[in-house]
């Protein structure tokens, strides 16, 4: 089969497109899809370029999120059948343990993701747990619903999960034009909640706002946490959405309301930020940390599509461009999500 593969750790030019890599078999409880597209995520990015602790079987095909058609059941499915036109959960427990029997399979000791710990997703095939399987909502595109999985997944247990957003609430969700930003901010206006969110440039503002966003600000040009103070009467947003790190960590931490919570994913622009310990005492906020999120929160988001929640797809590569995408992710171009056509 078709696929892109790595050797080893190292820049784009490690990514090589093979015509003749392994289909994968399927066991008991496991699914063979057929791929039809593949969306980008910076763990894509990361897992490339290699992190201490992180240990490949070579080649390695990288890649959590993907759409297709079901074509190979193993034996015990029942929840799907060949045919079948399906998005992937990223992720999986091993079933057996406390948080997996708890419904919180994304805190297993074992826990699995596409391309990380487990062959991915940029190939023709990939097999993966029948219950990680889920119908595509009708109306969407492959390459749609191949842009839903990790980021809507991540996205609703922050918010539904973490930090139990209430309407009439203000939030303020990092990086708008990000695949988790912009699901964030359909989720959060779903809610009833009155999002802040920023970008980079007018264009991605824009396109912020007609994804719901109440309040744009350009961070290139204006600092978010005095615009904050400004919209709330020095008040404070009682959400924070975090998933920059270093560069927005200590600003946003002092854009809290008191009893304020901020729920953060990520870091990427460094994971060692410096906190006063003072703001969170003596105002009492909470500090939430997210791991992705359980298949159940993916199951209850989908329920939403497309009526009230959409995939956005920023723009389409094929498969053999891989490279060339993985430039246009790390140059923060896009808003919303990068797919891959296979």
């Amino acid at each position: 089969m078709k696929a892109v593969v790595l050797q080893e750790h190292g820049g784009v030019e490690k990514l090589e497109y093979v015509e003749d890599h392994p289909v994968p078999g399927v066991g008991a409880g496991e699914v063979l899809v057929n791929v039809k597209a593949v969306a980008l995520n910076r763990l894509d990015l990361w897992v490339r370029e290699g992190w201490p602790g992180l240990k490949l079987v070579f080649p390695h095909v990288p890649g959590s999120d993907a759409a297709g058609i079901i074509t190979q059941i193993g034996e015990g499915v029942h929840n799907i059948k060949v045919g079948d036109e399906v998005l992937l959960a990223p992720g999986w427990g091993c079933g057996t343990c406390q948080f997996c029997l708890e419904g919180k399979d994304n805190l297993c000791q074992y826990y699995k993701i596409l391309g990380q710990n487990t062959r991915g997703v940029y190939a023709e095939f990939v097999k993966a747990p029948a219950s990680n399987a889920f119908t595509i909502p009708l109306s969407l595109s492959f390459e749609e619903a191949a842009a839903i999985p990790l980021v809507f997944l991540t996205a609703w247990h922050m918010l539904v999960a973490q930090v139990n957003l209430q309407p009439g609430e203000d939030i303020l969700i990092h990086a708008g034009g990000s695949g988790v930003g912009s699901a964030a901010i359909q989720i959060a206006k779903m809610l009833g909640a009155r999002v802040i969110t920023t970008a980079s440039s007018q264009a991605k503002l824009d396109k912020t706002a007609e994804l719901g966003a109440d309040v744009c600000i350009n961070y290139t040009k204006n600092d978010f946490f005095d615009e904050v103070m400004n919209l709330t009467n020095k008040r404070g947003v009682d959400v924070v959405f975090e998933h920059v790190g270093e560069s927005t960590w200590g600003r946003s931490i002092k854009s809290l309301r008191k009893g304020g919570r901020l729920v953060t994913c990520g870091a990427t622009t460094g994971y060692k930020p410096v906190t006063d310990l003072r703001h969170v005492f003596f105002r009492e906020l909470k500090i939430l940390g997210n791991f992705m999120g359980p298949k159940s929160g993916l199951a209850d988001a989908l329920k939403f599509f497309p009526d009230k929640l959409k995939p956005v797809v920023d723009k389409v590569f094929y498969l053999k461009d891989a490279g060339k995408a993985h430039e246009y992710l790390d140059n923060r171009e896009q808003f919303g999500k990068v797919v891959l056509r296979v």
